[in-house]
């Protein structure tokens, strides 16, 4: 699948059948930072506050600013006002907003959004990082099969597979809401590069395989990313926050 992220402001409808993924810099001036933050609710606000590196604190800042800018222009609603609840797992959903669902990841510099109408969606979104791709991280959260798969690559793709799988799997938990609660080793999924993103098998429900979508996104050379979605029946458009991204390797 080729992939285009397309700059523009959200005025087109959240429409049946789509699924809307937005990449957004988390880089932002100090300017722009101030007005996320105003956006923020109170725990919001004091969330950002315990981070020990301003960076981080900005980060999350800007994640969680465009979050409430996007969901508020797509729902005509001021995002300040905007209103999250939790599941005992940590997925958030938005009180009043109907059959609208949606997901957020972020890591270094970039933060990835999923919306979509009456069906569950998760991102996962990852600078990719040799040093933390090691044997001993696969075989604590990988499934045999995918660690099987990972130890016949050459050396020189297993960086990219780790990432592949890891985000593909966190996606997958992220959209069915529950987080690490479901155990990462009773579904595989694929990772070899250049291969199409898919659920290979699950050790639960058969149903399971038939229910999702599993796609890779082009996020940056320097980042994995995964986006699972529910059925099969739906268009993915892929859109940035303007202004363009120039740092999207990094």
């Amino acid at each position: 699948m080729t992939q285009t992220w397309h700059t523009q402001t959200p005025d087109t409808p959240l429409a049946d059948g789509e699924v809307h993924l937005w990449r957004a810099s988390l880089v932002q001036t100090p300017d722009a930072l101030d007005a996320l933050h105003a956006l923020l609710a109170p725990d919001e606000s004091a969330k950002a506050a315990r981070y020990h590196f301003r960076r981080d604190r900005d980060h999350y800042v800007a994640a969680r600013g465009l979050l409430r800018r996007l969901l508020g222009l797509y729902l005509a609603w001021p995002p300040e006002s905007l209103n999250f609840s939790y599941n005992a797992y940590g997925k958030p959903s938005l009180d009043g907003a109907g059959d609208v669902r949606f997901n957020l990841s972020h890591s270094h510099e970039l933060a990835l959004y999923a919306f979509a109408r009456g069906r569950d969606v998760g991102v996962d979104i990852e600078h990719v990082r040799a040093e933390f791709a090691g044997d001993d991280i696969a075989a604590r959260f990988f499934s045999a099969r995918e660690v099987e798969m990972l130890r016949t690559l050459p050396e020189a793709t297993r960086t990219r597979a780790f990432f592949n799988c890891w985000t593909r799997k966190e996606a997958y938990i992220k959209a069915r809401g529950e987080g690490l609660s479901h155990p990462l080793d009773a579904f595989d999924v694929s990772l070899i590069p250049g291969e199409s993103a898919a659920l290979l098998g699950t050790r639960g429900d058969p149903r399971e395989l038939a229910r999702w979508s599993l796609y890779a996104l082009d996020a940056g050379d320097a980042y994995a990313a995964a986006v699972a979605v529910e059925g099969t029946d739906h268009t993915l458009r892929l859109r940035q926050w303007p202004p363009t991204l120039s740092r999207v390797n990094r």
